[in-house]
């Protein structure tokens, strides 16, 4: 780089720094900064043409105002100019203005794209890698598209200058990773691999980083860097530390390159080539062995370059898995560490082993240090260290030690940290049933575990255990009598009860003939932490209370009594006073036969994956898992205990869920697709139905000089606090569903024409008890009465369980709008009133009709609508994903034509649509222009009436 000459130094710009810095307040640093703006701007719009120095010093100065975090909105071109300079420090500067402040969007970029044409073509070693560096800074599409062809033949010429090629592999890997479509390396392939031969270490540190990802996409195409890998990396290792002077880092030759590359390494397979695999055998030898010698400094840098390249190393022999004298090598070496004085190396070494104790020629190896990851776990003061020593003690565990390992786990849980807690109990719930040989130990361990954990122990882990007790007969009386035991202590967590009432419910019988536990004092136990306990838990007692009756006759009038009481009967939870209402009745009327048919002990469950597993899998830790497993995970913990949806609860007769309210119920079919039952045959032709009914008038609507009595304009109760959600998601769409709530679901499916519109309307009632007195009212607050004519159809005063009712509501648009029509709907469930109000989805973007137009007459069209009411402007950030394809789906949606190849950007997108009403028509223009890298968007909306413009901006805003 050339040397910067005195007469370089910018003097205006250092006494601005100075004054900055002398500011004594925000106010005074504004101030000095605004008077500086406008010298500059007068600079630049002056008739005299300054000349490249004082260009320089003044986008120098423009660079430093944006970097105290202030905008600059121009000088840009100025910036421009600097790069057709041939100083080195104009051009400099040019650039580093160009790299911080210009956009990847920005309408000079093709300006900019010939300077850079001009300096890559110059073969000045110092102007090539500015423009080098600034397509990597700045990244765009258009520069990858531009530069993509040319930067792999800069890269492989014999005459490039080797700072030139390593500028050239970093801006090709940057290019590569924002669009990777763009570049292809095809006929430079080979060439770009033979670069690791390259005699100078910074081209191959270079571009071994291009290769690494290239390989990680294409591995065939580069599996030839394999062979030249392994030679470069020989050499490396075989060399001494004066041998490579000038990329010796504290004794250690080119530790970054020897990482690369043995990451590289890592993307294939062991080389087949006998020769190529016994080289790298010794280079991962002779590191190892080099782990092993006396430091040759004392300083940190030494070690942490040694321990990098050796830990590398150990990540391929792992990544290998095929070297059983390397793999035990490894082990030791890492054994070593786990009693550093390093936490680093402490971290990184348990971590290494997790993956070590799943290979089977390490496993062994591995075991040996179970009493220093013990300690470890005990005794370390950093939690992520010991979360790595709980991992490898559930790595290492196997039959021979999964006593001692369960046992120091539950120990540990006692006082482990909360954010690990509930990994911890799944690992020792995964790990007592893996290795249970003896059933009785793995009930006391899930016992423990609840005892000592209960809050972390998930639904998983309670209903495995049930499963288990259930399909093993020999385990069962011990279950019964191990549970009744636990709930005798006077502070039983919730899980515990949960436990106990299934299996007493189920096998209470085996251990009544104990007077200790004869079946009225289990039922005592039981019932004395019923009024302690939630309501899903009350639910199973309540079964286990009916099973009880079932198994103990002579339990019956007490039981009776307690169903009985107003507390259950009258209870204000549904699914509490309908199990007591239907026990209470069962227990009176069936015959001894019938009760014990319908309450006969429940089948094992089919013999399946641990749904507890599956969870463990969704979590984050050392030993990952594939997508596939992932997914079988998924649908495990879907399938409780392996039986489809039958959890703990459901060991009570099926009349008990009849009538339960699912949250998950879909009676509309609307989630699975767009068709909604009951609504008409053709989507085509429902607008053609609804306005050739009659009653039509001489506009095409219904006539409205009687509105019905179900449409009001008074002002309704208020909406729910969540309407204006639920408005902004149909803004885009017309079919979905508008509401849910335990006992209904409202499907709506709408469409438009021109002014007028139809929407249906489907009530679902998602219990098995009627809605009686079910009655739904329309209103328009405010002046909406007379810019929205809305007519609603009566709707059935009667819904059944699990049936529903559509209704219909036509539309009229009179002329522009900003609020939309309340629906209040009352029903009766169960006696209890429900009232509940929404906004109907009605926005004035329905009403657009698509307009195709050129480019030219966009553009026109878009000056003439200039005047400052017109438009509507928000600049926001993204809340969704800023997929292409998305945001034009969603424009779609909208209702307006997206014009294709009109934008000068083709990162941007412009619609445009009229909106029609009865009263006018309104032009509506809309331009959105997104910054990917910013992650930003700028919503443009130009209209012929003010508010609509407004309107429409706000709707949309919401939408990205």
């Amino acid at each position: 780089m050339p040397a910067v000459s005195k007469g370089d130094g910018m003097r205006g710009l250092a006494v601005f720094i100075s004054d900055i810095r002398n500011c004594k307040s925000k106010e005074a640093e504004i101030k000095r900064i605004n008077k500086e703006l406008a010298n500059i701007r007068s600079k630049f719009k002056g008739d005299k043409a300054l000349d490249g120095y004082s260009k320089k010093k003044y986008v120098c100065k423009l660079l430093f105002i944006f970097l105290l975090g202030h905008d600059i909105d121009f000088g840009h071109m100025e910036a421009v100019n600097l790069l057709s300079s041939n100083k080195y420090t104009e051009k400099q500067i040019g650039y580093l203005f160009i790299s911080v402040l210009v956009n990847s969007n920005s309408e000079l970029i093709r300006l900019i794209n010939n300077a850079i044409k001009n300096d890559l073509s110059s073969r000045n070693p110092t102007f090539m890698c500015l423009a080098l560096h600034c397509i990597a800074n700045v990244g765009s599409r258009e520069m990858a598209e531009a530069f993509a062809g040319e930067i792999p033949r800069i890269l492989v010429a014999g005459d490039t200058m080797d700072s030139v090629k390593q500028s050239a592999a970093l801006c090709l890997l940057r290019l590569y990773k924002t669009s990777p479509d763009l570049v292809l390396m095809g006929e430079w392939t080979s060439r770009v691999v033979h670069l690791l031969n390259d005699q100078h270490m910074g081209v191959v540190t270079a571009a071994i980083s291009l290769i690494t990802c290239l390989s990680q996409k294409n591995p065939d195409e580069f599996k030839t860097c394999v062979s030249l890998a392994v030679s470069r990396l020989s050499r490396i290792v075989s060399s001494a530390s004066t041998d490579l002077q000038d990329y010796t880092y504290y004794f250690v030759p080119a530790p970054w390159l020897s990482c690369k590359l043995l990451r590289l390494l890592q993307c294939y397979p062991p080389p087949e080539d006998g020769a190529v695999k016994g080289r790298l055998v010794e280079c991962l030898e002779t590191i190892l062995n080099k782990a092993q010698e006396p430091p040759k400094s004392k300083k940190v840098q030494h070690s942490n370059a040694k321990n990098a390249i050796l830990f590398e190393a150990i990540s391929l022999i792992i990544h290998y898995d095929s070297e059983p004298n390397l793999l035990v090598r490894a082990c030791n070496q890492l054994g070593q560490f786990l009693q550093h004085r390093e936490t680093n190396l402490r971290y990184l070494a348990l971590e290494s082993m997790c993956t070590l104790a799943s290979s089977e020629f390490s496993h062994e190896a591995v075991k040996t240090h179970i009493e220093t990851v013990i300690n470890a776990l005990k005794t370390e003061r950093d939690v992520s260290v010991r979360q790595r020593a709980a991992d490898l003690l559930y790595a290492m565990c196997d039959r021979s030690n999964a006593k001692q390992i369960v046992a120091e786990m539950l120990s540990y849980l006692e006082t482990a940290d909360y954010s690990i807690r509930e990994e911890m109990v799944l690992k020792v719930a995964i790990l007592a049933e893996k290795y249970a040989v003896d059933y009785s130990w793995y009930v006391d361990t899930i016992l423990n575990l609840i005892r000592i954990a209960g809050d972390y122990v998930s639904e998983e882990v309670w209903y495995r255990v049930i499963q288990i007790v259930i399909n093993r007969d020999d385990v069962q009386g011990y279950a019964a009598k191990t549970v009744f035991e636990a709930l005798q202590a006077p502070a039983c967590h919730e899980n515990m009860v949960k436990v106990g009432g299934y299996i007493l419910g189920e096998f209470g019988n085996l251990i009544a003939g104990d007077p200790r536990s004869s079946p009225l004092v289990q039922f005592n136990l039981l019932h004395s932490k019923f009024h302690l306990c939630s309501v899903p838990t009350r639910a199973l007692l309540l079964s286990a209370y009916i099973k009880f009756i079932n198994l103990f006759p002579e339990t019956k009038s007490t039981i009776q009594e307690v169903l009985r009481s107003d507390s259950q009967i009258r209870n204000s939870d549904v699914e509490l006073q309908q199990r007591a209402v239907e026990y209470l009745k069962l227990s009176s009327i069936a015959s001894t036969d019938v009760l014990a048919t319908v309450l006969e002990e429940m089948p094992p469950f089919p013999e399946r994956e641990s749904s507890i597993l599956a969870k463990l899998k969704k979590k984050k830790g050392p030993g990952a898992v594939s997508v596939n497993e992932l997914e079988e995970g998924k649908r495990e913990g879907g399938e409780l205990n392996g039986g489809g949806e039958r959890g703990a609860d459901n060991s009570a007769i099926a009349a008990s869920n009849a009538s339960t309210p699912s949250p998950s119920a879909d009676l509309l079919g609307l989630r699975s697709g767009p068709s909604v039952s009951a609504a008409p045959p053709s989507a085509g032709s429902l607008l053609v139905d609804v306005f050739s009914e009659a009653g039509v008038n001489d506009d095409g609507f219904l006539s409205s000089a009687t509105p019905p009595p179900s449409v009001v304009s008074e002002d309704p109760a208020p909406p729910l606090p969540e309407s204006d959600e639920l408005l902004h998601k149909f803004v885009c769409k017309n079919n979905g569903v508008l509401f849910e709530n335990q006992l209904l679901q409202i499907g709506i499916k709408s469409e438009y024409r021109q002014n007028l519109g139809r929407m249906y309307l489907f009530y679902g009632n998602k219990t098995s008890v009627q809605f009686v007195t079910f009655s739904t009212t329309v209103t328009c607050p405010g002046e909406l009465p007379s810019q929205l004519n809305v007519q609603a159809k009566p709707v059935e005063p009667l819904i059944e369980g699990g049936a529903q009712v559509q209704q219909v509501i036509n539309i009229e648009c009179l002329t522009d709008f900003c609020d939309a029509p309340l629906l209040n709907i009352k029903f009766r469930y169960g006696g209890a009133l429900q009232n509940l109000s929404l906004k109907l989805p009605v926005t004035i973007n329905k009403f657009f009709q698509p307009t195709e137009m050129a480019s030219h007459d966009f553009f026109q069209r878009w000056k003439q609508l200039s005047q400052p009411q017109q438009e509507a402007q928000k600049i926001f950030k993204a809340s969704h994903g800023m997929d292409t394809e998305v945001l034009k789906a969603k424009l779609l949606g909208l209702g307006m034509a997206l014009l294709e190849n009109v934008d000068p950007n083709p990162e941007n997108f412009v619609c445009a649509g009229v909106i029609q009403s009865k009263a006018q028509q309104v032009g509506s223009l809309l331009r959105l222009e997104p910054n990917a890298q910013a992650q930003m968007y700028r919503l443009t909306v130009r209209s012929s009436k003010d508010t609509v413009s407004k309107r429409l901006c706000d709707l949309l805003a919401e939408q990205f």
